[in-house]
């Protein structure tokens, strides 16, 4: 298998940490997306057309987008992925709230002081929103994992690889996780499982 990825990505840094949880040996290709690397001919005809990473190339050469779908193909059949049918829509249920409650929020802010965009006015109430709407979802975070270790069972899940990324990143976007120490507490049982691999320095 290859993985089409980029080193500062989060979405594809959940792919490499699930192959290390894994134990998995996987050809890594990275890509410079700030560059435009993901937007030529050649890897939008060959590898995805949506101009995104992180797609896993599998052996038979297809490819496989949107790393939701790449984290469900490569935990099935190990304890990543639970057996139980409600367990596994619970999975499902964490992964798309990821996608849509807390990805946007936390990743634009980070996406901008990487990058070094200019915070015009209108740009400062759009953060305004943007955090507003983060910290909203890492309080849903909060709730739910009282009195739990994982998000899923007892077990750490992919949902727990999905939901790590961008809260383990949020503070190189400006958010402050003193006011969830519920969810630190989390991100730390998620960073001493075997097989860890840390995110992008």
């Amino acid at each position: 298998m290859r993985l089409h990825s980029a080193p500062r990505s989060g979405n594809s840094y959940k792919v490499r940490l699930l192959l290390g949880l894994l134990g998995s040996r996987c050809e890594v290709i990275d890509y410079d997306t700030r560059g435009g690397e993901t937007h030529a001919p050649g890897f939008l005809q060959s590898v995805n057309p949506d101009g995104k990473v992180p797609v896993l190339e599998l052996e038979d050469g297809t490819m496989l987008p949107e790393s939701g779908a790449i984290l469900y193909y490569l935990a099935e059949g190990t304890p990543y992925l639970p057996e139980e049918k409600a367990e596994r829509a619970q999975v499902l249920r964490w992964i798309f709230f990821e996608q849509y409650s807390l990805l946007l929020y936390l990743s634009r802010p980070r996406l901008w002081r990487m990058g070094g965009v200019e915070i015009t006015a209108q740009r400062r109430a759009e953060l305004e929103q943007l955090f507003e709407g983060g910290y909203r979802a890492l309080g849903v975070m909060e709730r739910h994992l009282g009195g739990r270790e994982f998000f899923v069972g007892g077990d750490p899940t992919i949902a727990d690889i999905a939901l790590y990324a961008y809260p383990r990143l949020c503070a190189e976007g400006g958010y402050d996780l003193g006011g969830f120490p519920t969810v630190r507490a989390w991100l730390e049982r998620i960073a001493a499982l075997p097989g860890y691999v840390p995110p992008p320095g």
